[in-house]
């Protein structure tokens, strides 16, 4: 049978929520694993005995290499591809609707998608191995469902940089400096001591303010819902162009 990844869900005694998901390569989201994400997002955020979530991938040299680009590959029409990217969004809006704070644990690289969802955790603690890309002009495409939210994180002018230099990395400290991370560690081992310290103290405090902060965090994201949705359709609709499917094979046969 084929290893096609899992994304699994533990509560702690303490009401310490981890979502980790997993993917051979490199920790890429098809559309199944970005559902069993959101799905699992949505049972943590409702379980009673929550008090906060942390979402972290396996594996120690990528966080999240984002979309599946073999099965964007066998996108055929623009419903398809529009329900594909529409995943990334349902990610986004759990993580925004839930109503407990999300702690990203980010322990490498993170591109395209990846990026998107460290910017989706409300506090994101990352190793200095976890630099940041988003790679989707060089394939003919645009970060136009995450945008929303890494613009929130970073602004505008770092946005722009990151999407117009899209074969170029940009570091961890970098991210920090621009706001998408809040805490960077030397080595994964000092960063899940600092992200264990920080949630069984965030777990001590009162859920309800716990709560509060939260809305007030994400104030001004209502439109959200129709917004990101209405973006994977324009990233559903590029993807079918010749000039996009060529260059995704080219990129996935330069990757074997």
């Amino acid at each position: 049978m084929p290893d096609n990844g899992n994304v699994t869900l533990q509560i702690s005694e303490t009401g310490i929520a981890t979502i980790s998901f997993y993917h051979p390569a490199q920790n890429s989201l098809p559309a199944k694993l970005l559902n069993k994400l959101t799905s699992q997002i949505e049972i943590a955020g409702n379980n009673v005995e929550t008090r906060i979530i942390v979402l972290k991938s396996e594996g120690e040299r990528t966080f999240c290499a984002g979309a599946s680009f073999d099965e964007i590959l066998t996108i055929k029409d623009k419903e398809a591809g529009a329900v594909f990217f529409s995943g990334f969004a349902k990610v986004i809006n759990a993580c925004r609707k839930s109503p407990k704070i999300i702690i990203g644990r980010v322990q490498g690289k993170a591109v395209g998608g990846g990026v998107g969802l460290a910017a989706a955790a409300d506090y994101c603690m990352a190793t200095e191995a976890a630099a940041i890309k988003l790679s989707e002009l060089a394939i003919g495409i645009g970060p136009f469902v995450i945008s929303p939210a890494v613009v929130r994180k970073v602004g505008l002018p770092a946005f722009s940089q990151l999407t117009i230099r899209a074969s170029d990395f940009q570091s961890a400290q970098w991210a920090k400096d621009k706001g998408l991370y809040n805490e960077v560690y030397p080595d994964i081992t000092s960063l899940d001591d600092a992200v264990d310290t920080l949630t069984q103290k965030l777990a001590s405090y009162h859920p309800e303010a716990l709560a509060g902060l939260k809305q007030i965090l994400w104030e001004g994201t209502a439109d959200w819902d129709s917004l990101l949705n209405e973006r994977a359709a324009i990233s559903g609709e590029l993807v079918l162009s010749a000039f996009t499917q060529q260059a995704l094979q080219q990129f996935l046969n330069g990757s074997k």
